[in-house]
């Protein structure tokens, strides 16, 4: 069996800060030792239940948190950005279960550790077919697309009802417990991790007694993307089928999830493009 685990960081235990999850700053160092740790632990716990290969995709940032070397050899890291499919990268390439660790809640869930979609510089809001969308439930749904069931997710406490809403059979495993959105009660990273190898043990067993489940959209996707500043919103609409709705958000009918996935990437790409000018003009 092959597995992909997307690694994310805002949702992994002890993290609670912006100096942690960005690599100029020297508390950058703590995630790098806890992603690491948690990937291998995953990694070990699904090579002990009959999974020869399992995938890790560095799913933070500039996507290079997880120290290769540390790598079990019978894991292929994903590392690096401007990747296909993003969080999720090679999702289509037939793989039979998917696990989300150190995933967060979406932007806008109160007092949540961290909370953001994708881009806490570009997006205020992302809504899918009018619902709000973290990341777990856009990528959850990416992986069903392709037929991939997410079996395990792993972050903060915010998290968790979303999850065991719009994928029951997946297990949850808690890594802390949100205060605001800078500030958590933290899991003893020890505890966190064999709460982890026994997520995925009864992920496993649901997996092969074929509880877990695709999570699908059918047919056509409307996506709607709030943005923080207007001036992202003016940038949008230069895409071709972009329908500006008001000053800050825009819309997106798109034919499907995949489609919407990539519109997505592209509005951040934009805004970072955005802020680059504003940076030259400035200086």
């Amino acid at each position: 069996m092959r597995a992909l685990v997307s690694i994310d960081a805002e949702g992994l235990p002890g993290i609670y800060q912006f100096t942690q999850v960005v690599p100029k700053y020297s508390a950058f160092s703590e995630l790098r030792k806890v992603m690491t740790e948690v990937a291998k632990t995953a990694a070990d716990a699904l090579h002990s239940e009959g999974f020869t290969e399992v995938w890790i995709a560095d799913s933070h940032g500039h996507m290079g948190t997880v120290v290769y070397e540390e790598m079990p050899d019978y894991v292929k890291l994903v590392r690096g950005f401007l990747r296909p499919l993003s969080m999720v990268p090679c999702i289509s390439e037939g793989f039979d279960a998917a696990l989300f660790i150190g995933y967060h809640s979406a932007a806008g869930v109160e007092r949540s550790v961290l909370d953001h979609t994708y881009s806490s510089t570009a997006f205020h809001e992302v809504r899918i077919n009018g619902e709000r969308a973290s990341e777990f439930y856009i990528n959850a749904l990416v992986a069903g697309h392709y037929g991939v069931p997410v079996i395990l997710v792993a972050g903060d406490d915010k998290l968790r009802e979303e999850v065991l809403r719009r994928t029951p059979w997946a297990e949850y495993v808690v890594a802390k417990r949100s205060l605001s959105r800078i500030s958590a009660v933290m899991e003893p990273l020890q505890k966190f991790l064999r709460d982890l190898k026994e997520g995925v043990r009864r992920a496993a067993r649901k997996l092969r007694e074929g509880s877990a489940k695709p999570l699908k959209i059918e047919g056509a996707v409307t996506l709607e993307v709030v943005m923080r500043h207007t001036e992202y919103a003016d940038a949008a609409e230069v895409v071709p089928g972009i329908e500006r709705v008001d000053a800050y958000t825009v819309r997106y009918s798109a034919r499907d999830v995949i489609e919407a996935y990539k519109v997505i990437e592209a509005l951040a790409y934009i805004v970072l493009g955005v802020e680059s000018i504003k940076t030259r003009l400035s200086g």
